[in-house]
C-alpha cells in the first residue's frame, strides 16, 4: 500500500504542501512509512518552509513511528538547513543512533550560528563515542574555524587531517586553505598550499582563481601573485575572474610593473574590451600611482558603467586631483550614467583633499535634493573631514551634533585627524575620547592623541595615553614601506638593517641629508613622541621607512625615472618635507602612496599643495 502514496501527490499539476497530503493520505487510508516523511520533510527543506517541516514532525511523533537513523538524520537536517538550531538540538538529543552524517549536521548547525566551539565539542564528542569523521565532517569544522579567534581549533582538526590518513582530497585541501587564511595564518595557508601541489594537485581554473582571491582578501597579495604566476607556467588557461583577481593583488601591493605585464597579458588573451577587466585595469593603474595610464584605459573603453566612472573619480580623489574628479563627475552626468552612493564619496573625498569647502557643500546638499540619495556615515564622514582640514573645527564640531544618527568612530577620527593638522588639543582630546569608547582597542587614535600630545610639548599626555595603550594591551602598528624594484617588492621599517644592502643604503640617505639641508630643508621632528633633545630628534626621524626605500630606489633604478613607494601608515610630516627636498635635488618624481592617498613630490613640490 505504501507505494500508493507517491502517484497521489505527483499526478497534481502543482505539488500540494506536505500537510496535506498527509491529510489526503490518512482520508485515503493509505500507510504513511518512512520513505513517504522522507520526502516531504525534503520538500520542506528544499522550500524552507519550517511551519510545514515542524507539523510533519508532528505528524511523526503522533504517529507513534520511531524515526529510524536514515530518517532522523533528514529531519536534523531540515532543522539545520533552515536554520532552526533549537529544534536540531532537540531531535539530536532525542536520537538513539547517531552516525557520521548525525553529528556533521550538528556541527554545520552550530557553524551556521557562529557556536564555533559547541561545534568543536561536537567534533570531538563524536570520537569519543566512536564515530571517526569523513571528509565532509572536517570541511564543515575547517569552515566553521575559519576566524581568527579560532585558529587554535581549526589547526587541531588540520591535525586530525594528518592523523586520520585519508585520500588526497582537492575540496579537503582547498578548505584547509580556506580556513588558515581566514585566520590570518598566511604562512600556514600557503604550507597546506605547497602540500596541496606536492599530493599531486595540479592548481585548475577554479582553485587557482579561488586561492588567487582568498589571498588578496586576506591582505596577502604577494602570494596571490605566486599562485598566478605558477597558473601560467603550468599552462592553465585564464580567464577574466582570473585576470582581475591578479590585477587587485597588483593594486594593493602598488606593483605597477607586474601590473603592466598583467595588462599585456589580458590583450593578448583578447580581454581588452572586457567591462569588468576595464575597470579593474583602472583601479590598479590608480593605486599603483599612474594617473595617465588609468586615464588611458578609462578613454579607450568601448562601454562604461558606474562603476567604471566612480572608479576614476575615486582615483583623483586619492591623488588629490580635486578639480579634475569634479570634471569627471559632471562629464558622467553628462553621459547619461546616474551617480550613486560610491560616487559621492569620491566626490566629496576630492573636494576634500583639495580644499574645495564651497563646492563640498554643494555636492553633499544635492545628495537628496537632486539625486535622491540618503547620506551615509561615509559621505558625512566626508564633509566632517572637508570642514576639519579646511581649519573650520567649530563647525565640523557642530555638524557632527546635528547628525540624525549617533557618530561612528570614522567620523569622529576625521575629527580627531583634523585635530592633529592645526594643534588643536582640547577639541582633540574631546574627539579622541569617543574614538576610544566606540573603538578601545584601536592604536591609531592612541597614536594619533599621542602626535598631538607630543607636538605641544605635553609630555604627561604622551605618557598618559602611552600607560593606556599598554593597560589595554594595545599595540602600535609598526611603519613600513615598500618599494618595487625589477618586479621583487622590497620592504623597510624604521631604522631597518636587515636589507643585504643596509650600509649603502643608510650611507645614501646621510648623503642625501647633507645635501638637502644645504638648501634649506628644516628637520621637522614636532611629532617625535618622546621628550628629548633636538638632537636625539632629529636622529629619531633620520631613518624612516620612506626615507630607507627612497634612497634604495635612488641607488636600484635608472636615472630619470620615478621612484614610487608604498607605505602602511600616514606619511609622516618631516619625510613629506625631506621628499620634496629629495626630489629637487635629485631631478626625479617620487611617488608615495600612504593609507590615505597619494603623494607626487616634483621639483620641490608636493601634488597635495601641502594640504594633507
Amino acid at each position: 500500500m505504501q507505494t500508493n502514496c507517491i502517484p497521489y501527490y505527483q499526478e497534481a499539476k502543482t505539488k500540494p504542501q506536505p500537510m496535506a497530503v498527509l491529510n489526503g493520505l490518512k482520508e485515503h487510508d493509505i500507510h504513511i512509512g518512512f520513505s513517504t516523511y522522507a520526502n516531504l520533510l525534503k520538500r520542506c527543506t528544499q522550500s524552507r518552509d519550517l511551519v510545514e517541516g515542524k507539523q510533519v514532525h508532528a505528524h511523526i511523533t503522533q504517529s507513534g513511528l520511531q524515526p529510524n537513523a536514515y530518517l532522523g538524520n533528514i529531519l536534523l537536517n531540515m532543522y539545520v538547513s533552515i536554520g532552526s538550531l533549537p529544534d536540531a538540538c532537540q531531535v539530536f538529543e532525542k536520537l538513539v543512533k547517531r552516525d557520521v552524517v548525525t553529528w556533521t549536521s550538528m556541527i554545520v548547525g552550530y557553524s551556521k550560528h557562529g557556536c564555533v566551539e559547541k561545534a568543536f565539542e561536537s567534533f570531538c564528542q563524536m570520537q569519543r563515542e566512536g564515530v571517526n569523521p569523513n571528509t565532509i565532517t572536517c570541511m564543515s569544522m575547517l569552515k566553521a574555524c575559519a576566524s581568527p579567534r579560532s585558529l587554535m581549533w581549526g589547526k587541531q582538526v588540520h591535525a586530525h587531517i594528518n592523523a586520520a590518513g585519508f585520500e588526497p582530497d582537492m575540496r579537503l585541501a582547498t578548505a584547509l586553505i580556506n580556513m588558515y587564511a581566514k585566520c590570518g595564518s598566511i604562512k600556514d595557508a600557503f604550507d597546506a598550499f605547497r602540500q596541496m601541489q606536492q599530493e599531486g594537485f595540479e592548481s585548475d581554473l577554479w582553485v587557482g582563481t579561488s586561492l588567487i582571491s582568498m589571498y588578496v582578501k586576506c591582505g596577502a597579495s604577494d602570494i596571490a601573485l605566486e599562485v598566478f604566476h605558477q597558473m601560467q607556467q603550468k599552462g592553465v588557461e585564464l580567464n577574466k575572474i582570473t585576470y582581475i583577481c591578479a590585477l587587485r593583488a597588483c593594486a594593493n601591493l602598488s606593483a605597477l610593473a607586474e601590473g603592466r605585464e598583467l595588462h599585456s597579458s589580458i590583450m593578448e588573451a583578447g580581454l581588452g574590451t572586457d567591462l569588468w577587466v576595464g575597470n579593474a585595469l583602472i583601479d590598479m593603474y590608480a593605486k599603483c600611482g599612474s594617473l595617465v595610464a588609468a586615464h588611458e584605459v578609462f578613454d579607450a573603453m568601448h562601454d562604461r558603467d558606474e562603476v567604471s566612472w566612480n572608479t576614476l573619480i575615486g582615483g583623483l580623489a586619492q591623488h588629490g586631483c580635486g578639480k579634475q574628479a569634479l570634471e569627471v563627475f559632471e562629464q558622467m552626468k553628462c553621459a547619461g550614467v546616474q551617480p550613486n552612493e560610491v560616487t559621492f564619496v569620491g566626490v566629496l573625498s576630492a573636494c576634500s583633499r583639495a580644499g574645495l569647502v564651497d563646492e563640498g557643500h554643494h555636492y553633499f546638499s544635492s545628495l537628496c535634493e537632486t539625486h535622491g540619495i540618503t547620506p551615509t556615515d561615509a559621505h558625512y564622514g566626508c564633509m566632517v573631514d572637508l570642514l576639519g582640514r579646511a581649519g573650520n573645527l567649530n563647525e565640523a564640531e557642530e555638524f557632527i551634533k546635528k547628525l540624525p544618527f549617533e557618530a561612528g568612530p570614522a567620523i569622529w577620527g576625521a575629527l580627531l585627524g583634523a585635530c592633529r593638522i592645526h594643534g588643536n588639543v582640547k577639541l582633540a582630546e574631546h574627539a579622541g575620547e569617543y574614538c576610544l569608547k566606540l573603538e578601545p582597542q584601536n592604536a591609531g587614535v592612541y597614536v594619533l592623541l599621542m602626535h598631538i600630545y607630543a607636538a605641544a610639548g605635553m609630555w604627561d599626555g604622551v605618557a598618559r595615553v602611552r600607560n593606556t595603550m599598554k593597560e589595554r594591551g594595545v599595540k602600535k602598528e609598526l611603519g613600513r614601506c615598500w618599494i618595487e624594484v625589477n618586479k621583487r617588492m622590497h620592504s623597510f621599517v624604521v631604522e631597518d638593517r636587515t636589507h643585504p644592502q643596509s650600509e649603502v643604503i643608510y650611507a645614501e640617505v646621510d648623503r642625501l641629508i647633507e645635501q638637502i639641508k644645504e638648501v634649506g630643508y628644516v628637520p621637522d621632528t614636532r611629532f617625535v613622541m618622546h621628550d628629548v633633545d633636538e638632537e636625539h630628534k632629529e636622529k629619531a626621524i633620520c631613518y624612516h621607512s620612506e626615507k630607507l626605500a627612497i634612497a634604495y630606489g635612488l641607488l636600484s633604478t635608472a636615472p630619470g625615472t620615478p621612484i614610487r613607494i608604498f607605505k602602511n601608515l600616514r606619511v609622516c610630516t618631516d619625510c613629506h618635507t625631506a621628499s620634496k627636498f629629495i626630489s629637487k635635488i635629485v631631478g626625479r618624481e617620487i611617488v608615495a602612496r600612504d593609507a590615505n592617498f597619494f603623494h607626487h613630490f616634483k621639483d620641490g613640490v608636493c601634488s597635495c599643495g601641502d594640504y594633507w
